[in-house]
């Protein structure tokens, strides 16, 4: 109970839109709704970016309000069409929040949406740190996240990539994933993936933001945009289990 839907089901008013060259036109263009799912690069042929402008078309849409306490939950799935810079960061999008600058790409945290499929190892759950920083626990083999019950190690805190841990998925198969982000202002916040956490971080240094999801790499679909908010902290010892 308490969740409400950040997405109407019909269009994207109640969203800002935003391109890495600033038309406002293309960017109408870019996210587009179809039988109610948010379809990323809909009206673009493939490949379109990878010759040339080849970042345009980078953006993301925006609520308009800022958060600070909530669980935000959606999912996605990839379509078949590779934009821009795929070669370099292969199946990429995301979702930003705590915003505190909405440049293109934003400062903010991000919750990694990607696949390499020349690797295949999922990204989707993993942090991007952008002039943030936080408390983040990892083992000392794989560079994925542990907890700290489980022998996690803190390490130096740091902006860029904490990788998620490993998870079940669905990748380029036309099957959606579920994500869920809780974040408690600068207390925490919480990464999953299909109903598993898969990333912690503490003390982070940013508390509030607009929340964003990204165009970059390739066709995404977005649907089930949902939001609760919190008045007060809730102990992460709640979602934990």
């Amino acid at each position: 109970s308490g969740f409400v839907s950040l997405f109407n089901g019909k269009d994207m008013s109640n969203w800002d839109l935003k391109l890495r060259n600033g038309d406002a036109e293309m960017a109408k263009q870019v996210y587009s709704v179809d039988k109610g799912v948010i379809h990323v690069f809909k009206n673009f042929p493939d490949s379109f970016g990878m010759v040339k402008d080849k970042s345009a078309t980078h953006g993301l849409f925006y609520t308009k309000k800022k958060y600070d306490r909530f669980i935000l939950k959606f999912e996605y799935k990839w379509g078949k069409k590779i934009y821009n810079n795929f070669h370099q960061f292969q199946y990429d999008a995301g979702c930003y929040y705590h915003v505190f600058d909405d440049k293109i790409w934003p400062d903010g945290i991000e919750y990694q949406v990607r696949y390499n499929h020349v690797t295949n190892t999922n990204h989707t759950g993993d942090f991007w740190a952008s002039n943030t920083l936080f408390q983040w626990y990892t083992d000392t083999t794989k560079n994925q996240f542990l907890p700290l019950e489980k022998g996690g190690v803190a390490v130096a805190k740091k902006r860029g990539e904490h990788r998620c841990s490993d998870v079940k998925y669905n990748a380029v198969n036309g099957k959606w994933n579920q994500c869920e982000i809780i974040v408690m202002g600068n207390k925490y916040a919480i990464h999953k993936l299909n109903g598993q956490i898969v990333n912690y971080a503490t003390e982070l240094s940013v508390g509030e933001g607009i929340i964003g999801f990204q165009s970059e790499t390739a066709e995404v679909f977005y649907r089930n945009i949902f939001i609760k908010e919190f008045q007060e902290d809730v102990p992460a010892e709640k979602f934990m289990r």
